[in-house]
């Protein structure tokens, strides 16, 4: 266990206790930010708010960890960012239960519970998610000596909502998460993304409105929208990605998933395209229709072959 490890946890480590209710499933809760410490904020006093497997208010984030067995560890590490159109997490459905699968396929997995753009506590609402999505990354490549992956072997995946958290962080470089701490010193950029019903551009008329006015504004300008639709900041240095999308989506269209495969491949960079018949939005784990099931074996198969598997001898 580094120095670095010890100093920093055993200050964040102090108000684990606060959050453990919150995820009773995870082995463990830790708060991304020192107590005192939240960046991008006013200072105004903020309750968490959950019901019916969603999170309304994120007043400390933070992530869950799970972990697989030590026989089955495979050495890689996802971050995963629940959807909910910016304005709610499905942190369930599109949280804990894709973190249990990624422990099924030998990945250790952090549910990250980011500030949503709607908070009146922001003082600026776009960089909110990014500044906790930074904050994890950075934290979990700190965590990986104690969990036993590669910090070079750790990847996001966001589902809808989400999956713009989790594009974003695979596409801009500016560090927005930076607060003068040891943390600073790790990498905040994804080896890999995993991007499932994806809401990737904010232009009319592929977007997803609701997500558009909930990161944005109502009223944002033509200059914020291009800045946010993370096709158009895809350069040779975005990591490889894996997508998934349905052809019935009606809550985000397929096209979203087309124009990043065709951003990233324009860029030369590695990336895998996967559009079903059938599915609707957020394509999950166990009720999806006909062919749109294999989304997991062929997730499975392209984490083996692209590298991202420590292959035991």
């Amino acid at each position: 266990m580094t120095p670095t490890f010890n100093i920093i946890m055993k200050k964040l480590l102090l108000s684990v206790i606060i959050f453990c209710s919150l995820a009773s499933s995870a082995q463990q809760v830790i708060p991304l930010w020192e107590p005192g410490k939240l960046p991008n904020s006013k200072g105004l006093h903020m309750t968490d708010s959950i019901a019916n497997e969603r999170q309304f208010v994120v007043a400390n984030p933070n992530i869950e960890v799970y972990t697989p067995s030590k026989e089955e560890n495979r050495g890689f590490a996802v971050l995963i960012i629940p959807g909910g159109g910016y304005v709610r997490l499905a942190h369930v459905v599109s949280g804990s239960q894709i973190a249990k699968y990624i422990n099924s396929i030998g990945g250790t997995a952090f549910v990250l519970k980011y500030r949503l753009p709607v908070s009146p506590d922001l003082l600026q609402r776009e960089i909110g998610p990014l500044q906790d999505g930074q904050r994890a990354l950075r934290m979990m490549r700190m965590l990986a000596s104690k969990y036993g992956y590669s910090t070079s072997k750790v990847g996001v995946f966001g589902t809808s909502a989400g999956g713009h958290l989790a594009s974003s962080l695979g596409v801009y470089s500016n560090d927005v998460s930076a607060v003068k701490d040891s943390l600073s010193n790790y990498s905040f950029r994804p080896d890999f993304m995993i991007l499932l019903s994806p809401v990737i551009t904010l232009s009319d008329p592929y977007a997803h409105k609701g997500s558009r006015e909930n990161l944005l504004g109502k009223d944002a300008s033509a200059e914020l929208i291009n800045q946010y639709s993370t096709q158009l900041h895809v350069t040779e240095q975005t990591p490889p990605a894996i997508l998934f999308h349905a052809n019935d989506d009606k809550g985000v269209p397929s096209l979203n998933s087309i124009f990043f495969y065709t951003a990233l491949r324009e860029k030369g960079v590695d990336a895998s395209l996967h559009i079903f018949p059938h599915g609707g939005h957020a394509i999950n784990l166990t009720t999806s229709p006909g062919s749109t099931a294999l989304w997991m074996p062929i997730l499975d198969a392209w984490m083996k072959e692209s590298g991202w598997y420590e292959i035991k001898k």
